[in-house]
């Protein structure tokens, strides 16, 4: 079981994951995810930047675990994805690594991912309306505002 674990933890980064610098933000954008353990560095370097992080467009997977940073708002119009992870290329949810993603959910989202989203192989998609009205404490974006509009 612990090999499984590893073998995922150590899966490169598949993820074509776009984070950029914008107009007072740094912006992920169109985030699939990846590798949770690359999303924990990735989160920690985003939190630690200073900066504000803007997450817009589709976010989805381990992307997720990002929207609870304190220095991050979601985009209104965002759409947020969640599964079970997955060994790659199999169906297989490792053990531990839905714990850890947990970790970074609260409220609402937490006890859906707990009870559902975390078991489930196809991607659940909710809009960050609804994500705001599952987990009230996070942060929506200004509306309107664009930050990657030059």
């Amino acid at each position: 079981m612990i090999a499984i674990v590893l073998m995922l933890l150590a899966a490169p980064f598949s993820a074509s994951a776009e984070i950029v610098e914008g107009r007072g933000y740094l912006v992920v954008n169109q985030h699939r995810g990846g590798n949770v353990v690359d999303m924990i560095r990735t989160r920690a370097k985003l939190q630690n930047s200073g900066r504000k992080v803007w997450i817009r467009g589709y976010c989805r997977s381990a992307c997720t675990m990002l929207v609870t940073m304190p220095n991050a708002c979601l985009g209104p119009m965002a759409t947020l994805g969640f599964h079970a992870p997955r060994i790659p290329n199999t169906s297989i949810i490792p053990p531990y690594v839905p714990e850890i993603m947990a970790s970074y959910y609260r409220n609402g989202i937490l006890k859906r991912w707990n009870e559902e989203w975390r078991y489930s192989i196809d991607m659940v998609k909710i809009s960050a309306k609804d994500y705001v009205k599952l987990d009230p404490a996070t942060k929506l974006c200004p509306a309107g505002f664009d930050p990657l509009a030059r």
